[in-house]
């Protein structure tokens, strides 16, 4: 019978998640122990039903119980289970024993692994749709140490017993993706959504470690979870590791800043700067329980077609040497991002801006795929305990400045926007730097690029040494930086 006819397409064959699991079982070196706490024990069930599990599953459990939890694995800290900390010690403790028990020297080829998951469904008022932390600990040479993946996710579905067969899938995947995908993780992010519909799971934070993953950075993977419609926002710390977004944001009240930061430059930073001051000033906001975000946007990514990695790089790696942190979302309009802020936080949200940004905000155009209209849009946006901090602009002709008072919107949206800005919506940063209103980021790029002189002083201090030194935006090395790699 022949394997083609004419007229056929090419297309990729997808193996089934039995047949992932089988494969894993008829593997005579792959074993280990899958411990899975929330969900019921929905992926090593695949592997049971996969048939030929005896030689790889050395161990399954689920420790419901908290106390039970809590003799086998530790306390928490902060009392919660559903957490990466919970996910880590399972990891760690399940592999401890697989080695203590097995003997390496009667077995020198076992590849040991130990998989885990903590994980909270839908509750049964269906008004938390319950999220988890999942993750394999493995080897895949017995002879190096371990690698390991950890993700976090958030069910979309609205029934717990669909939530706990998609985690089961998502979890043969993690596990077949581990074993047979290592050597190309974005082929192997992208793999996890076999069998299941992109609608159903969020992934919005993956971490890899270990031999096997020395050269994968986890900023790009998590880029690769926004490219792919996995999620919608990623979030990076100033030490430049990703962030759950739920821990960064929960309860705290945010002030947000949007930018393309291509580079950042002093009108950014007087921007934060004298936003973050008014912020503080309002009532209810504590500094201990205010998060500042840099965001940047996906369509500003795609600014120039495809996404430049290297380009994203650099723009992440300044901002988090300035000690910010950093958001990479799909939300190209305002209210989106509020709407997401508002899963987290009930506290006071700020978005500093300028001039530009707030006219855009009142074009209709952005909402037409609305059923409500600016309308609908401006209920999501204002709703909240929001309020806008606005940058003025000037014309480079008259020398004018454009600020909340004078800045024109469509006729239309007139009686709109003053409604807001009598109702102390929108704001004026007052106490900016005019001598700075000049310095735009495409301008200071053009002139890195073209190894123009005098950008440096358009940005703050010391970030034109660290482009230097890190050679980010195309810039010229410096010479000190020259004369390290000459003698390496």
């Amino acid at each position: 019978m022949p394997d083609h006819i004419l007229g056929d397409k090419e297309f990729e064959n997808i193996p089934s998640i039995r047949s992932k699991a089988l494969r894993i079982n008829l593997n005579e070196n792959i074993y280990g122990t899958f411990a899975e706490i929330g969900a019921g024990q929905e992926t090593v069930r695949n592997f049971f039903r996969a048939g030929g599990a005896s030689g790889t599953i050395a161990k399954t459990m689920s420790a419901y119980d908290k106390d039970f939890s809590d003799a086998i694995y530790g306390e928490e800290e902060d009392g919660r289970y559903v957490t990466e900390s919970r996910l880590k010690k399972m990891l760690s403790h399940e592999m401890q024993l697989i080695e203590e028990r097995i003997i390496r020297e009667k077995h020198p080829n076992k590849l040991f692994f130990a998989f885990a998951n903590t994980v909270a469904t839908i509750d049964f008022a269906k008004k938390y749709k319950g999220h988890g932390w999942l993750g394999i600990r493995y080897q895949v040479d017995p002879k190096e140490d371990y690698n390991e993946i950890t993700l976090h996710i958030r069910f979309h579905e609205n029934d717990a017993m669909l939530q706990q067969i998609t985690l089961g899938i998502l979890g043969v995947n993690l596990i077949y993706g581990a074993y047979y995908k290592y050597d190309a993780p974005k082929k192997l992010l992208r793999y996890l959504y076999d069998h299941i519909d992109k609608d159903k799971i969020e992934i919005d934070t993956i971490n890899f470690s270990g031999p096997k993953f020395e050269d994968v950075d986890n900023r790009l993977m998590s880029l690769q979870l926004i490219k792919n419609g996995m999620t919608d926002a990623i979030m990076f710390g100033p030490d430049g590791n990703n962030l759950l977004p739920a821990r960064v944001l929960y309860k705290k009240n945010i002030l947000a800043l949007r930018g393309s930061f291509r580079p950042v430059t002093k009108v950014n930073i007087d921007m934060y700067e004298k936003s973050y001051e008014m912020f503080l000033n309002e009532n209810k906001v504590e500094k201990e329980r205010t998060e500042v975000i840099f965001e940047i946007t996906l369509s500003n990514l795609r600014a120039e077609g495809e996404i430049d990695e290297e380009d994203f790089m650099d723009r992440a790696r300044l901002l988090c040497s300035l000690g910010h942190t950093v958001m990479i979302s799909n939300f190209q309009e305002f209210y989106k991002l509020v709407e997401y802020f508002s899963r987290y936080t009930k506290m006071r949200l700020g978005l500093a801006m300028g001039v530009n940004n707030l006219v855009d905000i009142f074009d209709e155009k952005y909402y037409r795929h609305l059923s409500g209209g600016i309308l609908e849009a401006f209920g999501k946006l204002f709703f909240k305990d929001l309020k806008v901090y606005l940058y003025p602009m000037r014309d480079a002709e008259t020398g004018e400045y454009t600020d909340s008072e004078n800045l024109k919107v469509h006729p239309r949206m007139k009686e709109l926007y003053k409604f807001f800005k009598y109702n102390g919506k929108v704001v004026d940063i007052k106490d900016f730097n005019p001598n700075i209103l000049d310095i735009f980021s495409r301008e200071v790029l053009t002139k890195i690029e073209n190894g123009e002189e005098g950008w440096e002083e358009m940005l703050p201090p010391g970030v034109s040494e660290i482009i230097k030194e890190k050679c980010l935006f195309s810039c010229i090395a410096s010479p000190s930086k020259k004369t390290k790699e000459a003698t390496n």
